[in-house]
């Protein structure tokens, strides 16, 4: 009998150590892309929270120390690590759909979210890679242990977790990816080439979860805007804050009137 999607999936989130539960996400694209995975078979519960290596500490985000001085190689590693640490908790996020929901949903949902952890695992593996260039290695520094919380809070609506984690936090990514690419580029830091190829996929990822809303819209009868908004007010905790990265949001089907009004009233928009 072929593995079991939730099962295989539920062994991704229970990995603990980050190379090994990259390999564990190409080894379940591989297998699903072959016909070798079970949408059908029961699975066990998906855990609230995925295994996570011992290393780095995790705080709470009011706890986390002050940044070090701009421009600084201490304040460089820091925001490398801050951002291998959001890439890893994005694997388990795409991962914890497909073990939710993705038995119930058509089999594209599964290879989507499986090809998007997938690429999650290569952004880790790129920021790991100049971690490493600089000396350290991931786990160096202490990490917020507050970017799981939207996962629980929609652990039980995927209309919701669609609207909050892909097109409120990653679509934040689109917004201030493109000023740390100038900053890097400006110094010829080979860390400009992995964000701008982390920024690339990342539209397409907040696309994704912008197609499957809408499709979730569709068949609720829903405006998909409106109902957005709805779920961000009602499960976001703080504002969906400017500036916008209007052209980049409007590539992954998030135009203007899907989020005016969430943030500060009046507050500029980058073209």
């Amino acid at each position: 009998m072929a593995d079991g999607l939730a099962a295989r999936a539920v062994g991704v989130l229970l990995t603990a150590e980050p190379a090994a539960k990259a390999a564990a996400v190409r080894r379940l694209l591989d297998d699903w892309q072959a016909g070798l995975v079970d949408r059908q078979q029961p699975g066990p519960p998906v855990p609230g929270r995925p295994a996570r290596p011992a290393r780095p500490r995790l705080l709470p985000p009011a706890a986390m120390p002050r940044r070090s001085r701009a421009g600084s190689p201490r304040a460089r590693f820091a925001l490398l690590h801050a951002l291998a640490h959001i890439e890893l908790n994005a694997i388990d996020l795409a991962v914890d759909l497909v073990a939710r929901w993705g038995p119930a949903m058509p089999p594209a949902f599964t290879t989507d979210w499986l090809r998007i952890a997938d690429e999650e695992a290569l952004h880790f593996t790129l920021l790991s890679g100049l971690l490493a260039e600089a000396g350290g290695c991931y786990g160096d520094l202490p990490a917020h242990d507050g970017l799981w919380d939207a996962a629980t809070a929609t652990a039980h609506d995927l209309e919701a977790r669609l609207a909050i984690v892909p097109q409120v936090l990653e679509a934040r990514g689109l917004d201030v990816t493109p000023a740390m690419i100038a900053r890097f580029s400006a110094t010829g830091d080979p860390a400009a080439a992995v964000l701008a190829r982390i920024l690339a996929d990342e539209i397409g990822h907040v696309g994704t979860g912008n197609r499957w809303f809408r499709h979730l819209c569709s068949e609720s009868m829903s405006e998909p805007a409106a109902r957005f908004r709805m779920l961000v007010e009602r499960h976001f905790r703080g504002a969906v804050k400017p500036p916008f990265n209007d052209s980049a949001r409007r590539k992954a089907g998030l135009t203007m009137d899907w989020y005016a009004g969430l943030g500060t009233a009046g507050a500029a928009s980058k073209p």
